[in-house]
């Protein structure tokens, strides 16, 4: 059994090498959201951890049962060889009874820590369960959130989901009928309705503030209050979510109304090349990037969407007989090759015209261009 003085010592060596793992932590270089996400968790383990530790230094040094007092005085008395050695003592009867004991020191689970830092396994890639709509952090799920909002009753008008993600936090729209519907009853729960019913029973003569029509007495006012308090509690807590996560709402209202405008072919290769996209995250950012239908790569080195790549028509090849049979992707780079010197000198040579002439046009085509 650890002593007193030993233990606070522990504690003291923890909350040093906890508060250097979280400097660690925060110094890494995180290159995808996963990581960073990852990252923000370990982060709280560990500074939950630190706390705890410091909470248990704290009680220690309180003394409140007057242990850590004994051990001092022990330790500082005339009789402290003797103390030591019966401490001795005791290390080796322990030893003695487990002789295969094995004592691992603090800093190996530090290292553990570090390790699984720079090299994640399967299980602490995956810290956090995600939604598949959710895609790790990216986007907001509030399917559920809407299809309860849908069902609720006193609504005059009815919101589809894109207008609902950008006026879930306007909590006013929803005070009218909140308030027909939640405060004009003094007792809400079963529970309370329950006790309400059970307190008439083996009385003559009933409390006023008990019926349901007359006003609530202090009691019913007080449950009133309450129950607003806590409604309080959980707007201002829906702001400040709304407020923290203004990015992923916004990255939201554009996921959906680019699934919307998708077909159901187009909607499988984007979920395919979402999935091969966050895989692909994962890896070292000198792989080379997953790219199956051979799309251009965007200013970040990575495929650009499908749905890009369709709405510039570069699925579309156009040939050009002058220029060699060249192949030009999308009608944007095939109309603008018309206007380079190499399809001019192309032309001069199929329609056979003297150099010295090309030289005239090439004149005549700047002098045009210029003005």
């Amino acid at each position: 059994m650890e002593t007193i003085l030993e233990q606070q010592r522990r504690y003291h060596e923890e909350r040093e090498r906890l508060m250097d793992a979280m400097v660690k932590e925060m110094l890494h270089k995180k290159s995808s959201l996963r990581e960073c996400i990852n990252s923000d968790h370990r982060l709280k383990m560990l500074l939950d951890h630190y706390m705890e530790s410091t909470t248990n230094l704290k009680e220690l040094y309180e003394d409140k049962d007057g242990l850590r007092k004994e051990e001092v005085a022990a330790l500082s008395g005339p009789n402290e060889f003797a103390e030591f050695y019966s401490r001795l003592k005791a290390i080796k009867e322990f030893y003695r009874r487990h002789p295969n004991e094995i004592s691992i020191p603090m800093s190996v689970e530090f290292e553990e820590l570090a390790k699984l830092r720079e090299n994640p396994t399967d299980e602490t890639a995956n810290m956090v369960e995600f939604t598949d709509e959710e895609g790790y952090g990216k986007y907001l799920d509030l399917h559920e959130c809407y299809e309860k909002y849908i069902n609720l009753k006193g609504i005059e008008v009815i919101l589809i989901y894109i207008p609902f993600l950008l006026l879930f936090s306007n909590l006013n729209n929803f005070k009218a009928f909140d308030a027909k519907f939640t405060f004009t009853i003094p007792f809400q729960t079963l529970e309370e309705r329950a006790q309400r019913l059970f307190s008439t029973k083996g009385k003559k003569s009933l409390d006023p503030s008990l019926f349901a029509k007359n006003k609530p007495g202090k009691a019913g006012r007080g449950k009133d209050n309450e129950r607003q308090k806590e409604i309080a509690n959980l707007e201002a807590q829906v702001y400040r979510f709304a407020d923290l996560l203004a990015d992923q709402r916004a990255a939201t209202k554009e996921n959906v109304q680019r699934k919307q405008a998708r077909t159901e072919g187009e909607r499988d290769d984007s979920e395919a090349e979402a999935s091969a996209t966050e895989s692909d995250d994962d890896e070292d950012a000198d792989d080379i990037p997953y790219n199956p239908k051979n799309l251009p790569l965007g200013w970040d080195g990575k495929p650009i969407p499908y749905w890009l790549y369709k709405l510039h028509g570069l699925n579309i090849s156009y040939n050009c007989e002058i220029c060699g049979n060249y192949t030009y992707k999308g009608p944007k780079a095939f109309q603008r090759h018309f206007a380079v010197s190499h399809f001019f000198f192309s032309d001069l040579t199929c329609t056979k015209i003297p150099l010295v002439f090309a030289v005239f046009f090439v004149n005549v085509k700047f002098l045009h261009f210029s003005l």
